[in-house]
């Protein structure tokens, strides 16, 4: 919609990298899993990290045949420790189908996440092609909405707010727009949001400029009003409804049966 360069970044190192890769094969070891995919699912995935950002890695993993032929369910949750700014956790295969039936936006938003640090190619590519069809828009709409407006009741009420939590508003805000436009799934980068969403050059510059500040600023750093932000923010969210009819679930669980049972037999004994 604009020739406006939105900032963007997603400063990861090569020895965070190693770290996460290290972190990634004690996991497989320690609990008997394959990792069929990890990404970067925060700030730094979005596109405007702090300096000291924590590194949000999200991972998918699938256990071997014998886990899934049990009476009784078994935990579906890979959580490590929060360790300085490592923040690791990860869904099993089944449980991430499940998500992905119910159209969940942060499973759809890991897929698209510009930071990947292992995948399993083939797996993933046939993942990334089921999911166009169990996105909800409706859905979709519902969370990124309901996101919005609990956050800017909760962080964007004073005369100075955390840089960090404008853009906590703006990019679910952003999201609902994107849907409303038609385009389908939001994606996970903001820089990609702003561009298909906004082309008032006044409210760019100051997207811009507070994009700068928090790329440069500590997570905890404050500042005064945004007038063509908080102006934004208030008319979307004057204008945005909750649509009632937003549970209707959407594609065809039989090819998440399907997926899951391939998947699963590719990793037996």
């Amino acid at each position: 919609m604009t020739n406006e360069r939105i900032l963007s970044a997603h400063p990861i190192s090569e020895e965070i990298r190693a770290r996460v890769l290290t972190e990634l094969a004690a996991i497989e070891q320690r609990h008997d899993v394959k990792v069929l995919f990890a990404c970067e699912s925060g700030s730094r995935g979005w596109g405007f990290a702090s300096p000291d950002s924590d590194y949000d890695v999200r991972f998918i993993y699938v256990h071997r045949l014998d886990w899934y032929l049990r009476v009784e369910p078994q935990r579906d949750v890979i959580e490590l420790p929060i360790s300085d700014e490592l923040d690791v956790s990860g869904w099993e295969l089944r449980k991430a189908l499940q998500l992905l039936r119910r159209s969940n936006p942060t499973l759809l938003e890991w897929l698209d996440s510009p930071v990947v640090y292992r995948q399993d190619a083939e797996t993933i590519a046939a993942l990334r092609a089921l999911a166009p069809q169990f996105f909800s828009p409706l859905k979709g709409r519902h969370h990124y909405l309901a996101m919005a407006k609990k956050n800017f009741r909760g962080y964007l009420q004073s005369d100075t707010v955390r840089y960090k939590k404008y853009l906590y508003v703006l990019r679910p805000l952003l999201a609902v727009k994107w849907i409303d436009a038609g385009l389908g799934m939001p994606p996970m980068r903001f820089a990609d949001l702003v561009a298909g969403t906004l082309d008032d050059v006044d409210l760019l510059a100051e997207i811009n400029a507070l994009l700068a500040l928090k790329m440069q600023a500590n997570e905890s750093q404050y500042g005064p009003r945004r007038p063509h932000i908080h102006a934004l923010i208030e008319a979307e969210l004057a204008r945005a409804e909750f649509c009632p009819d937003y549970k209707k679930p959407e594609g065809e669980a039989g090819a998440l049966d399907a997926f899951l049972r391939e998947t699963v037999l590719a990793f037996k004994r």
